[in-house]
């Protein structure tokens, strides 16, 4: 396809058959390749190949790197974030991994945004520590404070937005400027935008990390990481450590991503419209203090989301006034809305936010991290948006009419 064409054009056509002279009748969709040994034809074409992995170049050898499947999706997730290859990984989670571990020797530093999704502390703790490798948090819009945190030994400014549980926006541009100004490596958590409505590579990132098993997949039914390099340099040190710690996707996870892709684009501004819709009735409620989603006219950051994104999904978070007890009845209440931990799939969730996942997020309010007022995160799915919004009433007339 050419690149002139648009991106949700790219998506219909990327991963498809060819069709062509040399193969004149073709199926559509690029088929699951099971396998785990690749043969070769002689000697000679198994040298040509160890040759064109050792040059750092794609080539098919062996069953834990992927056969045309994986290629298939990794140049789906280069057209998605703009940028110049692609490694799969079985999670977001694994994904982040695998890049930190690439880039992150003993004695390095980084410098990471305090908004992160939680597991990163996790690995921060569990493994980097024990490394030897050292992390600083510091609040995303705090410039000051995240340029005094850098030193000698900084390697990295890690961060995400939106953020997890509160989305709020990063100014990308202006966290990009103090990359420069050091030498750092900018690496980002870009799983809210999954590349079609947020490119930070075109923002100034040198990495963009995304949690296919979110929107690229769509349907809660894979698990999926994917990590898109910008730059030989950078691209040359995750495949060597990536081939080096083994990180594999299935091939049937790898083709339910394609197949979840071709749906992306309508699926994520239907999630988007009924999204804005629920925070417009959340808006209308007593007991409703905040509404964090970039998209809607009322959040802090919504002018960054307007100059930065082209879209929005049907994540969001809303603090209610009221009791520990009192919002926990609502969520038990619902009955549309299932309780769980995911997102980016077709069903609409649910999920309470204890206050101590907030003590160390700068952007939460006092009364946040106090337990004053209670953080409930939703994911607004594909369901009749006069449904959910029915289901949230009766839930709140329930825990909060008394």
């Amino acid at each position: 396809m050419k690149k002139t064409h648009s991106l949700v054009t790219r998506l219909q056509h990327l991963g498809t058959m060819p069709c062509d002279a040399d193969n004149p009748v073709a199926s559509v969709a690029t088929p699951s390749m099971r396998t785990s040994t690749v043969r070769f034809h002689s000697l000679d074409q198994l040298d040509h190949t160890e040759s064109l992995r050792a040059q750092g170049e794609r080539a098919m050898s062996y069953g834990r790197m992927g056969l045309q499947t994986h290629a298939d999706l990794e140049q789906i997730f280069v057209a998605l974030e703009n940028g110049d290859r692609c490694f799969l990984a079985s999670s977001g989670v694994a994904a982040i991994s695998m890049t930190l571990l690439s880039l992150l020797s003993q004695g390095d530093h980084m410098v990471c945004t305090d908004n992160v999704y939680g597991p990163v502390r996790s690995l921060d703790e569990t493994i980097l520590q024990r490394m030897g490798i050292r992390t600083t948090y510091v609040g995303g819009h705090d410039y000051a404070a995240i340029e005094a945190a850098i030193t000698p030994n900084t390697k990295i400014l890690y961060a995400e937005s939106p953020g997890s549980l509160l989305l709020e926006m990063l100014d990308f541009r202006a966290l990009s400027e103090i990359v420069e100004k050091h030498h750092l490596i900018f690496v980002v958590d870009n799983t809210w935008g999954s590349g079609l409505i947020y490119s930070p590579l075109d923002l100034g990132a040198d990495i963009s990390i995304i949690a296919g098993t979110k929107y690229v997949g769509g349907h809660s039914d894979l698990m999926l990481g994917a990590v898109v390099v910008k730059g030989a340099e950078l691209g040359a040190r995750i495949d060597k450590n990536q081939y080096a710690l083994g990180y594999s996707i299935s091939a049937d996870d790898a083709w339910l991503a394609i197949r979840g892709v071709r749906t992306m684009p309508i699926r994520m501004k239907q999630h988007a419209e009924n999204a804005l819709q629920v925070c417009e009735f959340l808006a209308s409620l007593d007991a409703t203090v905040a509404i964090y989603h970039p998209a809607y006219a009322g959040d802090k950051h919504h002018d960054l989301w307007q100059r930065d994104c082209k879209g929005s999904n049907g994540l969001l978070s809303v603090a209610f006034k009221g009791s520990r007890e009192q919002t926990r009845a609502f969520v038990d209440a619902l009955e549309v809305f299932y309780i769980g931990y995911s997102w980016g799939g077709f069903e609409s969730l649910v999920q309470w936010v204890r206050p101590q996942g907030l003590v160390h997020h700068s952007y939460a309010s006092d009364e946040l991290r106090s337990g004053e007022h209670q953080l409930i995160r939703l994911h607004v799915g594909l369901e009749d948006v006069n449904d959910l919004i029915a289901d949230l009433q009766q839930a709140y007339e329930k825990a909060f009419s008394a």
